[in-house]
């Protein structure tokens, strides 16, 4: 729902700026608190979770879990040029500058891994077996080549020399 009204919000040119503006905020600030704290809570909830743990035991290392995830999500972005004097450090600012690089890192990270992984993936389908009648085929072709080439470069070193014994 935030989305939308994120997309309502440009699409709609009838409402005044001051409201769109004020929508604008709030859906800003409600995505980054998404992001930062309700999701990465509610994966280390359940994951601890389906990983046989209580409710009540798997809610109390989500929350310790969120403690370190938040300390290392902030420290990460202190390496960052985003900081300005007169901001906070839980102002919307920071919280998009890190959110953008680590998504950008993250980004960069999966395309690295997918250009390696997809051509060793499917590298099998193009693979065949070479027998020892292929190499000899090619041998024998490979030599012909050469065959001509040497033929090529005499008849054009004939050329010359005729050429030369004419001027």
């Amino acid at each position: 729902t935030i989305s939308s009204t994120s997309f309502s919000t440009f699409l709609s040119p009838l409402t005044p700026h001051s409201t769109r503006w004020v929508n604008w905020k709030v859906d800003l600030y409600l995505m980054l608190f998404l992001l930062i704290f309700i999701i990465p809570f509610f994966v280390f909830h359940f994951s601890f979770f389906e990983n046989g743990w209580t409710r009540n035991r798997a809610f109390l290392l989500a929350t310790l879990g969120m403690g370190f995830f938040v300390l290392g999500f902030w420290k990460i972005g202190d390496s960052f040029p985003i900081v300005r004097k007169g901001h906070g450090i839980f102002s919307m600012e920071q919280g998009v500058g890190r959110i953008g690089v680590m998504g950008v890192t993250a980004m960069a990270v999966l395309s690295g891994f997918g250009a390696v992984n997809c051509p060793y993936t499917y590298l099998s389908y193009f693979l065949r077996t070479v027998t020892e009648a292929d190499v000899q085929i090619l041998e024998r072709k490979l030599l012909q080549t050469m065959e001509i080439i040497v033929a090529k470069k005499k008849r054009i070193g004939f050329a010359r020399a005729e050429r030369r014994r004419r001027l």
